[in-house]
Order: C-alpha cells, then sequence, then structure tokens
C-alpha cells in the first residue's frame, strides 16, 4: 500500500499572529516583491513581481508544543520564513503534490517523536521524480513508531518549507 503523504501550510490563526508579531517578538515589515520567487509558507506558490509580502521569523515545534503540550527544549529553533502580507487565501484547493520540489533540489528531512526532540534525518537530492522520492523518504521516516512529525527543510539556507505529521 502506499501512503500519499500532504505538506502541511501554516494556519491562517498563526498567519494572522505572524502578520502582527513574528515568533522573535518582531513587527511584520511588508515589502513590494521587486524580483519574485520568494517561497510562499502561507499558500505554497512562488511570489510574483509585485506581491507584497513579509519574511518572518517562525518557530514551528514551539507553536506545535504551544498546541500539544510537548516540551521541545532546546530543539524549538525559528527561522524565516517568506509570507503573503495580507490574506491570500492558502494553498489550492486539490492539496497535491510538494511545494518547492524541482529535480536537483536537497532537502532535509528533521524526524520529531512526541516530545519535540529530533529523533533522525536524512538529505534527499530530488531526482526528475521528485513527488515519489519525497513519498519514500517520508515512508522510511514514518517507518520509526515514534516518529510523529517530519519537518522538511531547504538546505542551501535551512529555510523550513514545511510539515507533515504521521498519517
Amino acid at each position: 500500500m502506499t501512503i500519499t503523504y500532504a505538506p502541511l501550510a501554516l494556519t491562517s490563526t498563526t498567519l494572522k499572529e505572524l502578520r502582527v508579531r513574528d515568533d522573535a517578538g518582531r513587527s511584520m515589515c511588508p515589502y513590494v516583491d521587486g524580483e519574485g520567487g520568494a517561497p510562499l509558507r502561507c499558500c505554497f506558490r512562488l511570489s510574483a513581481v509585485g506581491d507584497r509580502i513579509a519574511l518572518v521569523s517562525y518557530a514551528p515545534l514551539r507553536r506545535w508544543a504551544a498546541e500539544t503540550g510537548a516540551e521541545p527544549g532546546a530543539y524549538d529553533e525559528q527561522g524565516p520564513v517568506f509570507i503573503h502580507a495580507e490574506d491570500c487565501g492558502g494553498p489550492q484547493a486539490d492539496g497535491t503534490g510538494f511545494p518547492w520540489a524541482p529535480p536537483g533540489a536537497l532537502r532535509a528531512l528533521r524526524r520529531y517523536d512526541s516530545r519535540g526532540y529530533i529523533t533522525g534525518g536524512r538529505l534527499v537530492e530530488l531526482p526528475d521524480a521528485a513527488e515519489s522520492a519525497l513519498d519514500r523518504a517520508l515512508t522510511e521516516a514514518f517507518a520509526d513508531p515514534d516518529t510523529a512529525q517530519v519537518h522538511v527543510r531547504a538546505v542551501e539556507y535551512g529555510c523550513y518549507l514545511f510539515r507533515v505529521d504521521r498519517p
């Protein structure tokens, strides 16, 4: 049986909060994107020239721990993510596929347990069939019964891209 995994975008509640104050306590500083191509965590699209976007600090484990009562301790990290400065409606309705999965891209998949502790990781260089390669890597990660979630990050900048929860 093949399981297809679904990337989780930032929730509308999280986005509303980040648009006021990010997870580092800074006010949002929106700007008009003059280049395009920023990976937007609110809608899983790349920004277009002229979009009003912001680079904000986001702490995925901290927010998850607040919802679940987990205590990630030192694994609580925050980092930059791009979002639209205003509500954009979120990801497209079909919800299929992995965002930012071009062939040749390097992705780090970090596994976390129910406490929010890192239990392992894997580096994946995406082949032409990126979707199936990510599905296989996630199947491998969730074969460990302690894995509660997997964070997918871009290796080049360490950016958090998305989270996948145990199916």
